[in-house]
């Protein structure tokens, strides 16, 4: 149960591949302890996609790097559970997680230019990650590695195999660094910002090739952005983040069709519409995400909210409750349904 007996959102204990139960990430420093993630609960299943979104600073790779179990030894107080098909990788091993990682789940990061080895070539890496799991000889993981080139793409996979990443534009590393993942037929694959930098008719191509990938392989997927036009074209559901915390959690469609928070509220009105003609400017959320070290006490979005004030002093004194509003939809704000539709319907909407 979530904080206050809300039921965990899209939890179905046998059908959920990866579930994570309030989760806590903490990193000890001279300044005080950053709380990246601060009781974070989701769940996933197979064959579907889930979008994490928020601004910048708001957990969101903290959160994948947990997962994958990325973070080093002794820098990071993590706690609860993150399980995987049943097996809880928090307090597995580092050479249980390591057997995990490739073959049952993989993770496309940000860069590609820094997450390849710069002295290795494209399909070396490929090969590596392949032969660590599969007991075959280079030569068949090379052919396998040509393949999962030309599977995602790479023209001339055969030539390009023996490439090195500076030797490939940014669209091609990010398909490169898209077969380094998928080598293995991962269970899970997260995607960490995977059309950042990239122009705007390659970004539509790596979407499509990790939609078109997924019904492959029928992985549960997990895309974490600040743009929440990625999401908009990939998600079945969506977890939008704040200081370390989901502040929403619902289907896509409920998402930005009846967005329930003053954060996603502002999130959705920063973004641009192709779809429609706009009268007024696009409005950016006043203020800056918190320091995570200082969360700010109740409300931590109060700071910002236009909205704060509508209930006394509550969004400043106490955290709001992670609650359902309505069929795995969930909140946390201070703001009553009341509330919230008036200003949805007669303030926000009108203006998106």
């Amino acid at each position: 149960m979530l904080a206050g007996g809300a039921a965990r959102p899209s939890e179905r204990p046998n059908e959920a591949f990866l579930q994570v139960r309030d989760l806590k990430v903490h990193f000890p420093t001279d300044d005080g302890i950053v709380k990246s993630v601060d009781g974070l609960t989701f769940s996933l299943q197979r064959g579907k996609t889930l979008g994490i979104v928020g601004e910048s600073g708001s957990g969101k790779s903290v959160t994948s790097l947990s997962i994958m179990g990325l973070h080093k030894r002794g820098t990071a107080n993590i706690s609860g559970q993150i399980l995987l098909d049943g097996q809880d990788l928090v307090t597995a091993t580092p050479e249980q997680v390591r057997s995990l990682r490739g073959k049952r789940m993989a993770m496309i990061f940000q860069d590609p230019l820094t997450a390849m080895h710069p002295y290795y070539t494209v399909g070396n890496q490929i090969v590596e990650a392949y032969r660590v799991h599969h007991d075959v000889s280079k030569a068949v993981a090379k052919k396998h590695a040509i393949e999962m080139l030309d599977r995602v793409g790479i023209p001339q996979p055969d030539k390009r195999v023996d490439d090195y990443p500076h030797q490939f534009s940014g669209g091609m590393r990010q398909r490169a660094m898209i077969a380094m993942a998928l080598s293995c037929d991962p269970e899970l694959l997260i995607a960490d910002e995977p059309t950042t930098a990239l122009d705007v008719t390659v970004q539509a191509q790596i979407l499509d090739l990790i939609v078109d990938l997924q019904k492959d392989f029928n992985s549960a997927v997990v895309i974490i952005t600040h743009d929440l036009g990625v999401v908009a074209e990939l998600a079945d559901d969506i977890m939008v983040m704040y200081a370390g915390r989901s502040v929403e959690y619902g289907t896509s469609h409920e998402i930005f069709s009846a967005p329930q928070h003053p954060y996603t509220w502002g999130l959705l009105g920063s973004m641009p519409r192709l779809d429609r003609e706009r009268s007024e400017r696009l409005q950016p959320i006043k203020g800056t995400p918190p320091s995570l070290i200082n969360v700010p006490e109740g409300c931590p979005f109060n700071p910002r909210c236009a909205f704060a004030g509508l209930n006394g002093d509550l969004s400043t004194t106490e955290r709001p409750e992670f609650r359902e509003v309505s069929p795995g939809h969930h909140i946390a704000c201070h703001l009553s349904g009341e509330q919230r539709h008036h200003l949805w319907t007669t303030e926000i909407k009108p203006k998106l």
